[in-house]
C-alpha cells in the first residue's frame, strides 16, 4: 500500500488518520509519539507481511541521524504495543519475527478516504492560524511549540528538519537567513559568574538562577554539574573548585561541549550590570554577548532573566520555544535573593556531601520564601531517601499546590513525583513524564524517573529497562541509569545483561551506593554469596544504607530459614536506624519482619512486631505490612480496620487498590472459609500483580497477590491453578529475590502436586524446600508442618 494525505486505515477499534497523524480508538485520540506513529504506518502498509529492521530504520531515522538503533526500535514498539493495547507474550497486532522485523498481524486492516475536514491540510485553514491553545493540545497533546509546529506543517507540505533522539523526536524551524552559533546537538558549560560587588549573596546564586532559566530550553542542554565534578577530579581539580574562564573551558573541551557561558556582575553606584558571553571553548571566540542593567539588589533576579533569554535567542532557539518557555526567574524560583542563595547552597551541598546535608539548606529556603515550589520539591525527594514518607507526602503536596511557581520542565517533575509518591496514581505519573520527554527529548530525568521508581509499581519491567537505557543513552555518565537499568535487568531474569550494565560503570569508573544494592540483589538471584558479601561491604559503612543493608542480610538469613539470624539482623538494623534520628525506617523494618514471622508460622511475634511497627508510624506501606500480618495471624478484625483506613485514605492509588488491598481482602476472605471469594478479590490485581514499591530499597510487596491466590487456589483443592501460581513466583527469581515467599513456593509448589496426586512431582518441590532450609532453625512451625507433610509422601 502507498500512503496518502487523505486516507485512513482502520483496523477493530483503532483508525489512523494520515493526514492528522493521529491515532484513534473508538473516535477517541490516542497519544502517540513521532516514532512509534510512524511504525505503526510502515506496518499498516504491509499488513502480515514481515517488515524487515533495516527498512524500518531507514523509514524511521534518516540516514545522518545517531541513535542506538537496536534500543530506539525496542522502546518504539513498546509504546507502540502499550498505546494498543498488545502484548508481545500474546500479540494481537504486533508479532515480533526474531532477528527478522516485525508484522502486523490483522490482515484486513481496512484503508479508506480520511473525512474531507480532517484530510485537509491544517495549514490551508485560515482558521487554524487562530487554533486555541487548549484545542492545539487536545490535538497533538502539551508538545513543546517547536513539536506542535513540525505536525502543523508536514501536514501543509513544509518543509521540516527532523533531529531523532531516542525515542522522544526533538525538533525546531531552522530561518533560512540566519546562522546559528550552535545546533541542538551542543552541550554547554555554565562558568562561576564573576562577582566584583563584594556582595556574598550573588556568589553561586546567579550561576543557580542561570542554570534554572537555561534549563526551561529544549533547545539548550547544559552540562549537569555531577559531569562537571568528575572532569574536575579528572583535571586534577578540587570537586567543588571555582569554574573561573580558564577551568570552564578545560572543562567544556573534555566534555566536548560547544561553548561556555561566562557571567559577570558589577555594581556601579547603585545599579548592577550583569553581562553574559558564549564562548567557543577551543577558539576562544565569542559567539554571543549581553547584558542588562538592574537599578538595585531586588532587581538583579529580573536582569538575569534578561540576559538569559536574549543569549537563547542569540545561541540560535527559536522564538517560538522561547516564548512558551520562559518562565520568570522570579516565578520560577523565588523573589528572594537570600531564598535563591540556600537552595543554590542546598543543591551545591547534594552534589559534594548527599541529600542529608542539603535538608537545612532547603529549609532555610523555603523559611524564607514559603512559596518557594522547587525547594519543597527537594525537600520531598530528601525525606524518601532517608526513610521518612509521612514528610516526603508533606513536602511533595505543598510542592504541587506552588507548581505554578516553577518552570515548564519542573512542573512535569513535580507532578510525576506527586502523584509516584501522594496520590499514587501511577497512570497520572507515567503520563507527566511522558509529556515532559515530548516537550524536553534532550532530558535524561523522565526516563530514568520512569525507569527506577514508577514503572515497577506496576510491573513493566521491560518498559523499565527501555526508559532506563534511553538514560543512559541520554546522558552516559549518570550513575544512577546504570543503577536502575541493572535493576530492570535483574527483575527480567536477564543477569548476563545486567552484568554487562554493571561493568559498563565501571568502564567508566562511575559509582552510587545504589549499584551495590542492585549487584547485591543480582548476585543472591545467581547464588553468589562472594558477590553479596563484596557488596554488602561497601554498603555497612555508609549511614543510611547501612541499616538498609542490615535489614537486607537478614531478610536473606530469613530465606534460608535463620531465623534467629534475621531476627538479630533487624534488631540491629533497627537500632542504627533510630541511632540515627530515623522514625519511619525502624518502623518499617519491624512491619516486614511482622510478616515474615506470620508466614513462617509464629503468630504471637507476628502480631507483637506489627503491633510495635504501627507505634513507631502509620506509613502507607507500613500499614499494608501491618494489615497483612494482622491477616495471616487470623486477627480480621485488625486487619479490616486496616485494609478499610488504606481505601479510604488512598482511593487512587495503583498499588493500594490494585495490589495491596486484593492481598490482604484475599487473605481475609480465606481465614472465613471463602476460597472462591478470595480468588474474586485478588482478580483486580492481575493486571499489576508483579508490581513493587520500594519500601525500605527492597522490592518487599513483588507477586504478593501471587502467593495469596495460590493459597487460596489451595483451599479450593484447585492443584493445577495453585501450582500454577507458586511456580510464577519461582519463575521470577529476579524480581522476588529474597522476599519469604520465594522460599515458601517450593512449599506450596508441593502441596498442589498432592492435590494433583502427582507424588513425584510433589517430593520433588518438598526435597527443593527442605533442601532450601536444610540448615534452618528447627523451631519454625511451617518447618516442622513441612517435614511432617513430606513424610507422608514416603
Amino acid at each position: 500500500m502507498q500512503t496518502h494525505p487523505g486516507i485512513a486505515y482502520q483496523f477493530g477499534p483503532f483508525e489512523v488518520n494520515v493526514a492528522s497523524a493521529e491515532l484513534l480508538k473508538n473516535g477517541r485520540r490516542i497519544r502517540l509519539q513521532e516514532q512509534p506513529y510512524r511504525l505503526l504506518v510502515a506496518l499498516l502498509e504491509s499488513p502480515g507481511e514481515v517488515i524487515s529492521r533495516e527498512e524500518l530504520r531507514s523509514r524511521l531515522w534518516p540516514d545522518d541521524t545517531f541513535v542506538d538503533f537496536d534500543g530506539s526500535l525496542r522502546v518504539a514498539v513498546g509504546k507502540l504495543r502499550e498505546a494498543l493495547d498488545d502484548s508481545a507474550d500474546d500479540p494481537r497486532y504486533i508479532e515480533t519475527i526474531p532477528k527478522r522485523g516485525y508484522r502486523f498481524l490483522v490482515t484486513e486492516v481496512r484503508r479508506v478516504e480520511a473525512a474531507p475536514e480532517v484530510a485537509e491540510p491544517a495549514a490551508a485553514k485560515p482558521e487554524a492560524a487562530k487554533l486555541g491553545e487548549d484545542a492545539r493540545r487536545d490535538y497533538l497533546g502539551p508538545l513543546k511549540t517547536g513539536a506542535r509546529a513540525t505536525r502543523w506543517w508536514l501536514v501543509a507540505g513544509a518543509a521540516i528538519l527532523m533531529i531523532g533522539i531516542g525515542l522522544a523526536v526533538g525538533t525546531r524551524m531552522f530561518f533560512p537567513h540566519k546562522v546559528h552559533a550552535l545546533t541542538d546537538k551542543d552541550t554547554i558549560v555554565l562558568a562561576d559568574f564573576a562577582n566584583t560587588t563584594g556582595d556574598p549573596v550573588f556568589d553561586g546564586t546567579l550561576r543557580q538562577g542561570l542554570s534554572v532559566q537555561l534549563e526551561q530550553s529544549p533547545f539548550l542542554s547544559i552540562i549537569p554539574d555531577e559531569k562537571i565534578q568528575q572532569t574536575l577530579g579528572l583535571m586534577g581539580q578540587h570537586v567543588d573548585a571555582k569554574l573561573i574562564p580558564a577551568i570552564a573551558r578545560e572543562v567544556c573541551q573534555r566534555t566536548t561541549s560547544a561553548a561556555v557561558l561566562d557571567g559577570s556582575i558589577a555594581k556601579i553606584g547603585t545599579q548592577y550590570l550583569l553581562t553574559l558571553k558564549a564562548v567557543n571553548c577551543k577558539s576562544g571566540e565569542t559567539l554571543a554577548s549581553t547584558e542588562a542593567e538592574a537599578s538595585d539588589e531586588n532587581h538583579v533576579l529580573n536582569a538575569l532573566g534578561k540576559v538569559s533569554v536574549e543569549i537563547r535567542n542569540k545561541l540560535g532557539e527559536s522564538l517560538n520555544t522561547i516564548q512558551k518557555f520562559d518562565t520568570p526567574l522570579e516565578e520560577a524560583t523565588t523573589p528572594s535573593l537570600e531564598a535563591l542563595k540556600a537552595f543554590s547552597s542546598g543543591m551545591q551541598a547534594v552534589r559534594t556531601k548527599g541529600p542529608e546535608a542539603a535538608a537545612p539548606f532547603f529549609k532555610h529556603a523555603v523559611e524564607l520564601d514559603p512559596n518557594f515550589a522547587v525547594a519543597y520539591a527537594y525537600l520531598g525527594v530528601q525525606a524518601t531517601t532517608s526513610l521518612e514518607p509521612g514528610l516526603s507526602v508533606n513536602y511533595r503536596t505543598k510542592a504541587y499546590e506552588l507548581r505554578d511557581r516553577a518552570s515548564e520542565a519542573e512542573k512535569y517533575w513535580i507532578t510525576a513525583t506527586y502523584h509516584k509518591g501522594v496520590t499514587g496514581n501511577i497512570p497520572k505519573a507515567i503520563e507527566a513524564c511522558d509529556l515532559w520527554i515530548q516537550d524536553y527529548p534532550r532530558s535524561e530525568l523522565p526516563h530514568v524517573y520512569l525507569g527506577a521508581a514508577i514503572l515497577p509499581v506496576v510491573g513493566q519491567y521491560e518498559r523499565a529497562f527501555e526508559e532506563s537505557s534511553e538514560g543512559v543513552r541520554l546522558r552516559p555518565d549518570f550513575a544512577l541509569a546504570y543503577a536502575f537499568r541493572i535493576r530492570a535487568y535483574t527483575a527480567l531474569n536477564r543477569f548476563d545483561e545486567a552484568k554487562a550494565t554493571y561493568a559498563q560503570a565501571l568502564e567508566r569508573k562511575l559509582h552510587t551506593p545504589y549499584i551495590d544494592l542492585e549487584m547485591y540483589n543480582l548476585a543472591f538471584a545467581q547464588n553468589d554469596a562472594a558477590g553479596m558479601a563484596q557488596h554488602a561491604t561497601k554498603l555497612a559503612a555508609l549511614t543510611r544504607l547501612g541499616h538498609t543493608m542490615l535489614s537486607t542480610e537478614g531478610d536473606t538469613a530469613a530465606y534460608s530459614g535463620h531465623l534467629k539470624d534475621a531476627r538479630e539482623l533487624t534488631r540491629r538494623a533497627m537500632d542504627s536506624a533510630q541511632r540515627g534520628g530515623e522514625k519511619d525506617a525502624p518502623a518499617l523494618y519491624s512491619g516486614t519482619s511482622a510478616l515474615r514471622e506470620a508466614w513462617f508460622g509464629n503468630t504471637e511475634e507476628a502480631r507483637r512486631r506489627a503491633t510495635l511497627a504501627m507505634k513507631l508510624s502509620s506509613g502507607r506501606d507500613l500499614q499494608y505490612f501491618a494489615a497483612l500480618a494482622f491477616a495471616y495471624t487470623k486477627d480480621n478484625a485488625r486487619a479490616k480496620a486496616l485494609a478499610d483506613d488504606l481505601n479510604k485514605k488512598f482511593p487512587e492509588d495503583t498499588i493500594v487498590q490494585f495490589n495491596y488491598l486484593p492481598s490482604v481482602r484475599g487473605k481475609l476472605a480465606l481465614n472465613k472459609g471463602d476460597a472462591s471469594g478470595a480468588t474474586a478479590s485478588l482478580a483486580a490485581a492481575a493486571p499489576s500483580e508483579l508490581g513493587a514499591t520500594r519500601a525500605s530499597d527492597l522490592d518487599w510487596t513483588a507477586m504478593f497477590p501471587v502467593f495469596v491466590r495460590g493459597e487460596a487456589y489451595l483451599a479450593a483443592r484447585r492443584g493445577s491453578e495453585a501450582a500454577a501460581e507458586f511456580q510464577k513466583i519461582l519463575d521470577h527469581r529476579g524480581l522476588v529475590l529474597n522476599q519469604p515467599i520465594g522460599a515458601l513456593a517450593h512449599l506450596g509448589l508441593g502441596r498442589a502436586y498432592v492435590l494433583q496426586g502427582d507424588t513425584v512431582k510433589a517430593k520433588a518441590a518438598y526435597q527443593d524446600f527442605l533442601t532450601l532450609w536444610k540448615d534452618a532453625d528447627q523451631d519454625i512451625p511451617v518447618l516442622q508442618q513441612a517435614k511432617a507433610e513430606y513424610r507422608k509422601l514416603q
